[in-house]
């Protein structure tokens, strides 16, 4: 059995890139290649180190895909870190990429949710420490950054994997899969004894709706009890009302209330488009997930690629000049 893909450039070796028919429906998917115009920075609070971090956003050539650099490494090398899932070391409250070296960068599923709905293919990230800021507990302030760096296309074709069987996995009664589509089309349902959450569903497709309209404002949430509960673990240290909504019982404890009514599924959304993003590439396919999270996600991208008819690659150009540029 043949481990992960290490690399962007390993996928594009060990699976065929074919010519893309196209959507039936008419839809067009961009076809070239994107990273930054100008580099550009932030800085915030480590949401499990409660430290402050400081990451930058450097544009990238074509067919880099997202890495991570960890600054704070002496060995810019032996820094780096392919945001790819068979670099994910841990899955416990958040997604954490490592290294052959030890080094990590965990909670980055939000700023990958950003790149993803915005077409990022190509980018450096550069963070002096082991964790991506979390902000306001939500994509949105990584979606400004991008978009006040602006975006460019590379003179390189841009692939995508499209899903061509269904690819599922479970766990008791939660789930996650993948099925053939049209487009880009993400759908999530969970299910919560506080009345304050509920049962919700959502759906997004990123091929024609906004991500940023829709879905990147929403923030993480968690149980009191389980704010006490990490303390004491020693995590979620950089925590607060002011990057997550804070439920006790059947009672949203945040002020301001919620940003949107089904903010709850929006953020279970966000989290799977960013899991996803792992992939390396961008994906023409259909994820569905019911009480689903970065465990489920992560497994979902192992069982797909251990099925090597279950996708393929494709050209999202007529003029596929990637294998020129390489």
């Amino acid at each position: 059995m043949a481990p992960p893909p290490a690399t962007i450039a390993q996928i594009h070796e060990r699976f065929p890139t074919v010519a893309f028919a196209g959507a039936s429906d008419g839809r067009q998917f961009d076809s070239r290649q994107t990273t930054l115009r100008e580099a550009v920075s932030c800085t915030g609070i480590g949401l499990h180190s409660g430290a402050e971090l400081n990451m930058r956003l450097l544009p990238a050539a074509a067919n880099t895909g997202i890495i991570f650099v960890r600054t704070d490494i002496a060995d810019r090398e032996e820094g780096t870190i392919p945001a790819l899932f068979g670099s994910v070391c841990d899955v416990t409250l958040s997604t954490k990429i490592g290294n052959s070296h030890g080094h990590v960068v965990g909670t980055i599923e939000h700023l990958l949710a950003a790149l993803a709905g915005l077409r990022v293919d190509n980018i450096i990230v550069e963070i002096d420490g082991p964790e991506v800021p979390i902000m306001d507990g939500s994509a949105q302030p990584f979606v400004d950054l991008v978009r006040g760096a602006g975006l460019v296309e590379l003179e390189a074709a841009r692939r995508a994997l499209r899903v061509k069987k269904p690819v599922r996995v479970t766990r008791g009664d939660s789930y996650c899969e993948l099925l053939p589509e049209n487009g880009c089309v993400f759908e999530a349902e969970i299910d919560f004894q506080s009345s304050a959450i509920g049962r919700q569903a959502y759906q997004l497709d990123l091929m024609a709706d906004k991500f940023d309209t829709h879905v990147a404002g929403a923030r993480t949430f968690c149980m009191l009890h389980q704010v006490e509960a990490m303390h004491s673990a020693g995590l979620a240290l950089g925590g607060s009302i002011e990057n997550a909504i804070l439920v006790d019982g059947d009672v949203v404890m945040n002020e301001e209330g919620l940003r949107s009514p089904q903010e709850f599924v929006q953020h279970k959304l966000l989290d799977a488009i960013g899991d996803l993003y792992l992939l390396g590439l961008p994906m023409i396919g259909h994820y569905r997930g019911y009480k689903s999270g970065h465990a489920l996600h992560n497994k979902l991208l192992h069982a797909l690629f251990l099925e090597a008819d279950a996708f393929e690659l494709v050209s999202l150009s007529d003029t596929d000049n990637i294998l020129a540029a390489e």
